[in-house]
């Protein structure tokens, strides 16, 4: 039989998980509530599901407070916040480290001419102030290599112009590419944990699927 995997319990909601979709919190050297995304803190650990409203309501319900037996001093109300905050910072850093391992291309032109070459993309990069026009175009190019088979590519448009400035080491960045490599899983990994955390979507669908939300390819002319 196979080693059976690690589960923790969500102090909010009691659901058993696997701790790759809940997030650790420790306490800090002052009594204050540190969340720990790579679970490596040392000290007694409360876990909760890796969503924001569910840490919102640990905040609320003064969960933590009960989960480290009085110890925890006041949670900041702004908990949420500050966790998004550090998964867009995680985000940016993996973004940054599959660019050193030469898993990202950036420009129009580059990613274009990387969507059309081999192994293609992994996934699509675009600033939030990117156009729709040039997202269109981009979208094209993927279904004129792959037509109706593609089973659909991830668009990562969730950090700004700035943040993907800072992660790549160059200015007005606005759209880049994931190709195959070293980097890529783990890069695609923090894209995901941080649009579970918002509630937003992040599934592979069917061309013609709708994509309000930054998850998965629009067709080639919708919205």
């Amino acid at each position: 039989m196979g080693r059976r995997m690690p589960q923790r319990t969500c102090i909010v909601t009691r659901a058993v998980q696997a701790p790759e979709v809940m997030i650790r919190f420790v306490l800090g050297p002052d009594g204050a509530v540190v969340p720990d995304l790579r679970a490596r803190l040392p000290g007694r650990g409360a876990w909760v599901t890796a969503r924001r409203d569910t840490v919102a309501e640990a905040v609320k319900r003064r969960q933590f407070q009960r989960a480290f037996r009085g110890k925890a001093g006041a949670v900041p109300a702004d908990l949420p916040d500050r966790i998004a905050l550090a998964l867009r910072e995680d985000l940016r850093q993996a973004i940054a480290l599959a660019n050193k391992a030469g898993c990202i291309v950036a420009g129009f032109s580059k990613v274009e001419s990387a969507i059309g070459g081999e192994p293609g993309v992994a996934a699509l990069i675009h600033a939030a102030e990117a156009s729709p026009d040039g997202r269109r175009k981009l979208v094209a190019a993927l279904h004129r290599r792959h037509g109706s088979s593609i089973s659909g590519i991830p668009i990562v448009d969730d950090l700004s112009e700035d943040e993907l400035d800072m992660a790549l080491g160059r200015d007005h960045v606005i759209h880049a590419a994931l190709v195959a490599g070293v980097g890529a899983t783990g890069c695609l990994a923090r894209w995901r944990r941080l649009r579970s955390f918002e509630g937003a979507g992040t599934a592979i669908e069917e061309p013609g699927s709708a994509r309000e939300d930054g998850g998965v390819l629009p067709p080639p002319g919708g919205a």
